[in-house]
């Protein structure tokens, strides 16, 4: 992998890690297309997340502050969230954990990705109408995060281990779905990866890490994709709650069934290999 393909990466991971269409899937459909398919591309689409991570820490540098501040001084609201987190955080580490080998074996390809793409969209459509009938739309405010709503976030986010299936898809529809409005269930949500994706970059990085550094200019190459990824992280995140208060999920799940259906065909038809 050079510089150029780093860069690209670094734009596709930036823009796809906070919306709800998958950057991991993104990522190796990219990967796909560039003809790359060894461990050590799938470790990158891992590892390039950081950028993404240092992102939500500089974005939401003073709701962080905020929170230390008051664990410090015991805030029952700030110490909610933060057991709220750490609640979320759980399901999907320890699942994630066990089946790391397993899902890079079996989920790290275009035919499983474009399904869950697939399906990550109808769910995302059904839970959008269901809510466009109702009056209530959700209580708003981080501070309306109940343990009981940080489990139903983290339980759903365990099925964004299944690369294509999203992240923050997952997370904020089970926000949704648990009774948070949706631009609170985002927030959350994106608070949320800071433990979740600063956890999978760690011990990816311990297990397969040093084929990253061993190829030619590799230090650039995860260089040049962080600093990508964490610029166009800092707009997509801004860029990304405006739109979600104005027009909703209903677009993103329209578009994850193209992507999805285009991948298929072609695969089908020879045109992307299915590693």
């Amino acid at each position: 992998m050079n510089w150029l393909e780093a860069l690209l990466l670094g734009v596709v991971e930036g823009l796809t890690e906070f919306l709800p269409v998958s950057s991991t899937g993104h990522l190796e459909l990219t990967n796909a297309l560039l003809g790359h398919y060894d461990d050590t591309s799938k470790t990158m689409s891992v590892v390039i997340q950081l950028g993404a991570v240092l992102a939500v820490l500089g974005y939401y540098r003073t709701t962080l502050a905020s929170l230390i501040k008051g664990m410090l001084a015991r805030d029952p609201v700030k110490m909610r969230l933060f057991w709220a987190l750490v609640i979320g955080f759980v399901p999907s580490a320890a699942l994630g954990f066990v089946t790391h080998d397993w899902i890079k074996r079996r989920l790290f390809g275009p035919t499983p990705i474009a399904w869950a793409l697939i399906v990550g969209g109808v769910v995302m459509i059904a839970v959008e109408l269901f809510r466009k009938r109702r009056v209530d739309k959700g209580e708003a405010g981080l501070d309306k995060v109940t343990w009981r709503r940080a489990l139903a976030v983290g339980l759903a986010q365990c099925f964004a281990l299944w690369p294509g299936a999203s992240r923050s898809m997952t997370t904020i529809v089970g926000g949704q779905l648990s009774g948070l409005d949706t631009p609170t269930a985002a927030e959350f949500s994106f608070l949320l990866s800071i433990p979740i994706l600063g956890a999978a970059t760690l011990y990816d990085l311990k297990k397969d890490g040093a084929s990253l550094f061993v190829a030619k200019d590799g230090g650039l190459v995860l260089g040049v994709g962080l600093v990508t990824a964490f610029i166009v992280s800092m707009l997509a995140v801004s860029g990304f709650l405006k739109y979600l208060k104005r027009y909703g999920l209903l677009p993103f799940g329209i578009y994850r069934i193209v992507v999805g259906v285009v991948v298929l065909v072609l695969v089908s038809r020879g045109m992307m290999a299915n590693h």
